[in-house]
């Protein structure tokens, strides 16, 4: 009895040559459709196309990057991908890194200690990029100077990265400042702050710039509330402040906590702008659509994302510079119908 037994065959890669024999072209042109060159008849090049399909050509892209010194690839380190605001400026990061012709690849660090994140850093000796972005806080990266691939470019969006060359970071204090400014110029003897978490480093810019523009108007700066960006955390922190009839004004660190921060002022009685005026911080698209529109701060992550694309490719090109170089994005403040004049009670300035 005769054991029936697949034919064996040896598996071969398809290479660049056999596309052109198919297509009937030469390897150059096969090269110049795989790279993506313009400067190809489009009949061919979409005769080179299907002989790639046909064949199950996949161009060698860790050949091609030896050759051209370059993967056209930018890598992307974040230590959360469940903030809105983190989320907003990834997807802006790799939308930019697109329209340059870059791919991304995204690393998700999601370690709670400093061993899982160096953990982390190990591996990108490993990770075939032309340049890093790392979306984390300083606290975080710690080793990091001495555990980054050597001679791959950085972007950081931390300022207080110690060896840190080039940042590029939102104004943060900026904002703050400018939510606590528009509700002190409505007349409001202070201003209350709903603060994000006590790790985040935004959250902690934010804050900065309340106190600042409160203390520069030589009023008196409440005791802060804290949520964890999360509407639920809003609504919590929110019952506190409205039970305070002293409280006429809050400045929310994002929109999220906001719109808690509504649902416990209505439940207590109290009116958004009539009793009580809001501000949050993002500007997000769901804001503009409570009720009623809140006010907030503007983040433009489009141009974060920009920025530090553009600032890692510069490296890429002209390599580091010769001094730390910062970024700083500015904010802006939108005004729709969830802040209003101060109650005529509350109206007078406090006593500095």
């Amino acid at each position: 009895m005769t054991e029936n037994r697949p034919a064996s065959r040896e598996s071969r890669r398809v290479s660049m040559a056999d596309v052109a024999a198919r297509a009937g072209v030469s390897m150059q042109t096969v090269s110049r459709v795989a790279n993506g060159t313009a400067a190809v008849v489009p009949a061919t090049r979409q005769r080179v196309i299907r002989a790639m399909n046909e064949l199950g050509y996949r161009p060698n892209s860790a050949a091609r990057a030896l050759k051209l010194g370059s993967f056209r690839t930018l890598g992307v380190l974040s230590h959360t991908l469940s903030t809105l605001g983190d989320v907003r400026t990834i997807e802006a990061i790799a939308l930019s890194a697109a329209a340059e012709g870059y791919a991304t690849t995204l690393i998700p660090v999601h370690a709670t200690s400093q061993a899982g994140v160096d953990r982390v850093f190990s591996r990108l000796q490993e990770l075939t990029v032309d340049a890093l972005i790392l979306n984390m806080e300083a606290p975080m990266l710690a080793h990091a100077a001495e555990m980054l691939p050597p001679g791959v470019p950085v972007v950081y969006m931390d300022p207080d990265v110690a060896e840190a060359q080039v940042i590029v970071d939102t104004d943060q204090a900026g904002g703050g400042r400018l939510a606590t400014e528009h509700l002190l110029g409505l007349g409001h003897r202070t201003v209350h702050h709903l603060a994000g978490p006590e790790t985040s480093r935004p959250a902690a810019r934010r804050i900065e710039g309340w106190r600042a523009a409160l203390r520069d108007a030589g009023r008196e700066i409440p005791p802060l509330v804290r949520g964890d960006w999360s509407v639920e955390s809003g609504y919590l922190a929110g019952r506190e402040l409205a039970r305070d009839p002293g409280c006429t004004a809050v400045f929310c660190a994002n929109d999220q906590m906001a719109l808690g921060l509504y649902r416990a002022l209505a439940e207590a009685g109290r009116r958004v702008p009539h009793d009580v005026s809001v501000v949050g911080f993002d500007d997000t698209a769901d804001g503009r659509g409570y009720a009623p529109p809140l006010t907030s701060v503007h983040q433009d992550f489009a141009d974060v994302g920009h920025r530090c694309v553009a600032s890692a490719l510069e490296l890429v090109r002209s390599g580091p510079p010769p001094e730390p170089r910062i970024t700083i994005v500015p904010t802006q403040l939108v005004v729709r119908e969830s802040t209003g004049p101060a109650p005529a009670e509350t109206s007078r300035p406090a006593p500095a």
